[in-house]
């Protein structure tokens, strides 16, 4: 098991935002992270990664807790925030070369990892360009980049769409699916209902810092007592619960 949420209790200050928030991310399958703005997806997110700390409760990615190794931890998952995180006096193979050495790679397998990711997103002729002055699909481009050549265990994505052309979501869903089968796991947050519902083997719907349901889209179905509905159907259904 990748990821192990038990119990999380925590938030921005002493009232909890998330409650008793308790999910799993098995080897090699890609979980749809779903939920209303201010339902607790992008908090949980922050303890998973370790910019909050729970109140109580635990996050456990391949074994590890950021008590028991913090390095081995943080080592094993790649991060794709939904805001591109870049520096301005940067260029993209500064910032690339950067992310080699936070993670501790070796520097010619991730240029060779890199080529194909740089061509597959338009960016190999821009590696003494600037990223700051980049459009926000481009940012997010080098986000995508500098996660996907890592050899993480665990890719944490949010809201990846975001900005992105067709042929740009084409190809991240493509990487997605090729880390998939290598048996890595992704934790995906999205409201685009209809791609998560093509391509992720189950669901975490967080509604008001609460899981209200999880698994696979049959079992959503059947929590919700909807016979063949679409995630969308299942949502707006969640939505309307008093």
């Amino acid at each position: 098991m990748s990821l192990e949420v038990t119990k999380l209790n925590g938030g921005y200050g002493q009232v909890p935002v998330l409650h008793d928030v308790s999910f799993n991310v098995p080897d090699g399958q890609v979980i749809g992270l779903i939920g209303l703005n201010g339902a607790g997806k992008s908090t949980t997110i922050k303890h998973i990664i370790g910019l909050l700390q729970p109140q109580s409760g635990s996050v456990t990615v391949n074994g590890y807790t950021l008590a028991t190794d913090a390095s081995a931890y943080r080592g094993s998952i790649a991060y794709v925030p939904e805001t591109p995180v870049l520096y301005p006096e940067l260029t993209l193979r500064e910032h690339l070369e950067l992310a080699m050495m936070a993670y501790g790679l070796d520097q010619d397998e991730s240029w060779r990892r890199l080529d194909r990711l740089l061509k597959m997103f338009r960016l190999d002729n821009k590696l003494d360009w600037f990223p700051d002055n980049f459009s926000k699909g481009m940012k997010q481009k080098v986000m995508i980049a500098s996660a996907f050549m890592t050899d993480a265990s665990l890719f944490i994505i949010d809201e990846p769409f975001t900005g992105l052309d067709p042929v740009a979501v084409h190809d991240l869903i493509t990487l997605v699916n090729e880390q998939k089968a290598r048996g890595a796991s992704v934790l995906m947050s999205t409201h685009v209902l209809a791609t998560a519902q093509e391509y992720a083997d189950g669901f975490v719907l967080l509604r008001d810092g609460r899981v209200r349901a999880e698994g696979t889209l049959d079992a959503l179905r059947s929590e919700f007592d909807l016979a063949g509905a679409s995630l969308d159907d299942i949502y707006m259904a969640m939505t309307r619960e008093v």
